[in-house]
Parts: C-alpha cells; structure tokens; sequence
C-alpha cells in the first residue's frame, strides 16, 4: 500500500484550527502529516502556499504556537507527524531547544530544505539523534545519483524526491517523468522514496507512486482549507477520494 502524506500549513484557516486538521488528516486515512512552519519569505513555494504562510503568520501562529497545539492532542495522534520549514526561524528559536519541544509533542521527523547537508553533518546531526528526530533530505530531476545516494545516507524516515524542479503547486509540474522515476527506483536507497510537488489527485498519486513508495500531496489541499469555510468535510472526502 502506498503511503499518503498530506501537507499543510500550521494556523490556517484561524489559528487554533490546527489540532481539528491534524485530527481531521488522520481520521480520513492518511499515513503521516507534514505541517509546515510559517515563515515571512518561503522561497521554494508557490501561490497558494505563500498565501497561507501570510495568513497564518497574520492570525498569529508561532513556532511556540505550534508546539502548544501540539501538546495538547500528542496522545491522539498515532501517525507521524513531520515540520516542515526553513532553517532561520528554527535557529532563531534555538535549534537544540526546537528539537527537545519536538521530541516532548511527538513529532517524528524535520524537512528544513535551505539546511545545506555540509552543515547538517558538521552541525546538527548530532543533536537530531540525540532527540531520536529523522530527518528528509529533498532530492530532484537534477540531482546526480551520486549525490541522491549521498543525501539519502543522511536521511531518515524517508527521501523527499520532488517531481520536477519548480515550486509547490506549479500547474507545469511534470508528474509523470518517467526517466527519473525509473532512475530513483533502480538505486540501492536505504530510505523509502516518497513523491511531491504537483500533486491533485488520485490519478496523480497513482502516477507517480507506480515506482515509489508514497506520495506527498500539499497545495492542493491547502486550497481545500483556504477556500472552503466547510472545509472538515471536504478536507475528509479529499483525503479518502486519494487512498480509496
């Protein structure tokens, strides 16, 4: 069975909303949730995510924020939960005290993809095992198979393997790159391999899941919470129409 991942952006649509969606993403039958931490400049991602970020920082949340909601429904959430974000605010929060909150709210695992791999060896490893954190690198199109084996012996949990070089939600995206798909499953990868950017649907997932172990589906269900104010059963019926 292939593994869902759904994306979403933490204090969307009103701060407090997160521990619903939270709930809500487990509830319909996704295997892991990615949350990612607002932030003023977020580089690698498009419209619809930017949009989110802003609203989110507008409403309020925080990294302390995030960490609070998710205290207060650790004991209820049985898949994993990933955060997801750049590395600026997390230093600015104290990286060592970031991952010792995570490892206390029972988060599993970081993607902070602007962390060069040079210096998470020199300098963070370390403290992410210590709090028994896995880390994702990202990985795509372009990335030579030696550095895609390279970045894979850091990770953990999995590999992020974005489905073309462009941003989040990139209507252009190319899902079905064959070559490249091919590619990353005909390496000896310790890490699961796990698809995103571009992803709206179930024929989508399936696509790229064909020779992957799972897929990561952010923007489109970003724009559920953005444009729904009923977005519980929508959100519900989104998730269920991928894995059913």
């Amino acid at each position: 069975m292939k593994k869902l991942n759904i994306y979403f952006t933490a204090g969307i649509p009103q701060l407090e909303d997160t521990a619903d969606i939270i709930k809500n993403i487990q509830d319909s039958g996704a295997d892991m949730i990615e949350i990612g931490m607002p932030y003023s400049d977020p580089v690698a991602d498009g419209p619809v995510i930017q949009q989110a970020h802003e609203l989110a920082l507008n409403n309020g949340m925080t990294i302390e924020k995030l960490f609070s909601q998710l205290k207060s429904i650790k004991d209820e959430i049985k898949i994993p939960i990933i955060l997801m974000g750049y590395i600026n605010p997390v230093l600015s929060f104290g990286f060592e005290r970031f991952c010792h909150e995570c490892a206390v709210c029972g988060v599993s695992g970081l993607i902070l993809p602007d962390l060069p791999p040079i210096e998470f060896e020199k300098n963070y490893q370390e403290i992410l095992e210590k709090y028994q954190l896995n880390f994702t690198f990202l990985v795509t199109p372009e990335t030579s198979d030696e550095r895609i084996s390279y970045l894979d012996s850091l990770s953990s949990g999995f590999l992020y393997a974005v489905s073309s070089s462009s941003t989040t939600g990139n209507e252009n995206t190319v899902l079905k790159n064959e070559e490249y798909l091919s590619r990353l499953a005909s390496l000896p990868l310790q890490n699961p391999v796990m698809i995103g950017f571009g992803i709206k649907s179930k024929e989508d997932f399936e696509n790229v899941t064909e020779k992957a172990d799972g897929g990561i589906i952010g923007t489109a269900f970003v724009r559920i919470l953005l444009e729904n104010q009923d977005w519980k059963s929508k959100a519900e019926s989104f998730i269920k129409s991928i894995k059913n």
